[in-house]
C-alpha cells in the first residue's frame, strides 16, 4: 500500500468522524457553517457537504469544526 492510499484513507477516516461528531451533536450543515463563522472560517451548508463527501477536510477546517462543536480534545484513534 502506498502513501497515496494511507492519505485517502485517513482523508476518509477524518470526514467520516466528522460526519459522526455531527450527527451526535445534532448540528447540521448549516449550523456548523453560523458557528465556523466565530472561528473565522465562512463557509456554507454546500461548502461543507462538498468537503465531507470528497474527504478533502483540512487540518484547519477539523479543529474549527472541533472547536465549534465544543469539543475540547481529539484523540488519533478515535479516526
Amino acid at each position: 500500500m502506498g502513501l497515496a492510499a494511507t492519505e485517502k484513507e485517513l482523508a476518509e477516516k477524518t470526514a467520516r468522524f466528522l460526519k459522526a461528531e455531527l450527527k451526535r451533536a445534532d448540528v447540521t450543515y448549516e449550523e456548523l457553517a453560523e458557528r465556523l463563522k466565530a472561528h473565522g472560517l465562512s463557509e456554507t451548508k454546500a461548502s461543507i457537504a462538498n468537503k465531507l463527501a470528497r474527504a478533502t477536510v483540512s487540518a484547519t477546517f477539523l479543529l474549527a469544526t472541533l472547536a465549534a462543536l465544543e469539543r475540547g480534545e481529539l484523540r488519533l484513534a478515535d479516526l
